[in-house]
């Protein structure tokens, strides 16, 4: 091994000063490496992120960030302005001159529910000919078993002609990036890290520790590291699928779930305990735990239960829309629907694309007319989901036959019941997702509401 990067030492970066000498080249240019940009940003680090959609990065370079919280928003403008984060559409060229690069490629799962590694491969194809003795890469997103010291490893070692644990550093330190999701809270984490080697190990330790509060948990192998990060986008997975059964046997019981939940302590032990929509950020990673299972002869019936339970949301969210209507004397044909918060969180510039557009795709093939309504969004930023986009509440509201509330912004909280009774095609609907909105007073005003778990509402 070369000196560089590999026989680092805790004191050569102790201090922003410091680490201000060493580029890190972020791949990926999704949630998980941009986040990992800033937090490598804050702590001195030059950075340099490159994906291979070129679009993406030119989009980043124009200062246009379709999925960043405001505040995270302003940060990497800020460090963009001082040169220290930088984007490049060249994979090559970004890795070429830092001795440290972080994978942040998420593995894609096909329409066939199958996990599909060719977009990995062919990045690390690329990261590979731009690689320089000495270097360490530190895989950072979520991958099935095994894939760590197979497919990646061999492709960096056949493209870069150079020997991991020898010319250059492996390492595997996954994190994944939910709702609500804060470079703080994520600077909080939990990191474990598994290397081909122990120079890796070290040097991955060290480097990851600067950005980590809570420090950095060495593992023995790839595939526990592997395994732990699946198991606990399973676990996420499976109780948001018992949160939706439960909330579904309120609605038939016309029991209040959100009630239920005030009086037991599911809130408080459940890491998951509110029924959701969506649970887009670990959509696809349950895929590589249910595929690596099938590899090894085995089925995993909870797991997959979890997946079909959770998909049928969607469905769900149709009926009960279908059903609110008719309860107003209509049909979802030709119904004028809007869905109200596209977005993630509050004061997100973020949005379950994937959610949304399904819900709203599957309202229009039952006849319905769908618009879409956030305070945060512009025409420009709603990516591949071509419906219209309301310019304000008012508009959004306005001769609506339902209004679907899909995040909790404050502005829906405060929603005026009385005018929307006076603006909306009465008798008309709200469908509530998030449970912010008092059912008695939006029936008081004699207009129908749903919600998710919400089974006392039933007029």
């Amino acid at each position: 091994m070369s000196s560089s990067i590999l026989h680092i030492k805790p004191e050569e970066i102790d201090t922003a000063e410091k680490r201000g000498r060493y580029t890190v080249s972020i791949v990926g240019c999704g949630e998980v490496g941009v986040l990992h940009a800033l937090l490598f940003a804050e702590a001195g680090f030059k950075v340099v992120c490159t994906d291979t959609n070129q679009s993406i990065v030119n989009n980043f370079a124009k200062g246009k960030t379709p999925f960043l919280k405001r505040e995270i928003e302003l940060k990497l403008k800020n460090y963009r302005k001082t040169g220290q984060l930088d984007f490049i559409s060249d994979v090559k060229a970004a890795v070429s001159p830092s001795g440290i690069v972080v994978v942040a490629v998420s593995v894609k799962v096909d329409k066939k529910k199958k996990p599909d590694y060719s977009e990995m491969e062919n990045v690390c194809k690329r990261i590979g000919l731009g690689l320089r003795r000495g270097s360490l890469v530190i895989v950072a997103s979520t991958m099935g078993i095994g894939t760590t010291e197979g497919l990646i490893k061999e492709t960096l070692e056949n493209t870069s002609g150079f020997k991991t644990g020898v010319d250059i550093g492996l390492a595997y330190s996954p994190i994944q990036v939910f709702n609500n999701q804060t470079l703080e809270n994520l600077a909080s984490c939990r990191r474990i890290v598994a290397a081909v080697s122990t120079d890796s190990s070290n040097v991955a330790s060290i480097i990851l520790g600067a950005i980590t509060k809570n420090g950095v948990e060495k593992v023995d192998n790839f595939r526990t590291a592997e395994v732990a990060t699946l198991f606990e986008s399973s676990q996420l997975d499976a109780n948001v699928a018992l949160a939706n059964e439960l909330a579904l046997f309120c609605e038939k019981a016309g029991v209040d779930y959100l009630e239920v939940c005030r009086l037991t302590n599911i809130s408080s032990d459940s890491a998951v305990s509110m029924p959701k929509l969506a649970q887009e950020d670990i959509q696809g990673e349950p895929y590589l735990l249910l595929e690596d299972a099938e590899n090894l002869n085995l089925r995993l019936r909870i797991p997959a239960i979890a997946r079909e339970v959770n998909e049928e949301t969607i469905r769900h969210a149709v009926n009960l829309t279908k059903e609110a209507l008719r309860n107003c004397g209509k049909t979802l044909r030709r119904a004028r629907i809007s869905l109200l918060g596209i977005s993630k969180v509050p004061n997100a510039k973020s949005f379950p694309q994937k959610t949304v557009k399904a819900l709203a795709e599957a309202l229009e093939a039952k006849g319905a007319k769908v618009s879409l309504y956030d305070p945060y969004f512009s025409d420009e930023e709603l990516g591949e989901i071509r419906k219209p986009l309301n310019k304000n509440l008012t508009d959004a509201v306005e001769d609506k036959d339902c209004i679907i509330i899909l995040t909790g912004h404050d502005q829906f909280k405060r929603l005026n019941l009385k005018k929307l009774k006076v603006v909306m095609k009465m008798p008309a609907a709200i469908i509530d997702f998030e449970g912010i909105i008092e059912p008695d007073k939006v029936e008081k005003e004699g207009i129908i509401y749903r919600g998710l778990g919400r089974g006392v509402w039933t007029k």
